[in-house]
């Protein structure tokens, strides 16, 4: 099965840019969407909105909290996220396609 965000959740997740070495998504929600389970390799998350979500890996569900401005680093991990607060989510999300501690002459 397919687990790319942009396919299990095509409403959510758009394809800014993509090369070689990263992917670039925007993803936008509003309060109570859903995702459909889908996976993320190692990425950082910088929010463009204040927004508050459920995100569940393993059905072991964590609420997170971001204000705008705020970036993560996020590990590769598949999971399931839903808006539970009162705003929208705006997020890019930067993937990495490099393995960690790959070195690349360039």
């Amino acid at each position: 099965m397919d687990r790319d965000p942009t396919t299990t959740n095509p409403d959510l997740y758009h394809v800014l840019f993509e090369n070689d070495r990263v992917r670039v998504l925007e993803y936008r929600d509003v309060p109570g969407d859903q995702t459909q389970p889908h996976h993320h390799p190692d990425a950082v998350l910088c929010a463009l909105s204040d927004f508050t979500r459920r995100i569940s890996t393993d059905d072991h569900p964590i609420e997170v909290g971001l204000s705008t401005g705020e970036v993560r680093w996020m590990s590769a991990q598949e999971h399931t996220g839903e808006n539970i607060g009162q705003t929208p989510t705006h997020a890019i999300i930067v993937e990495l396609k490099e393995p960690a501690g790959a070195l690349t002459e360039r």
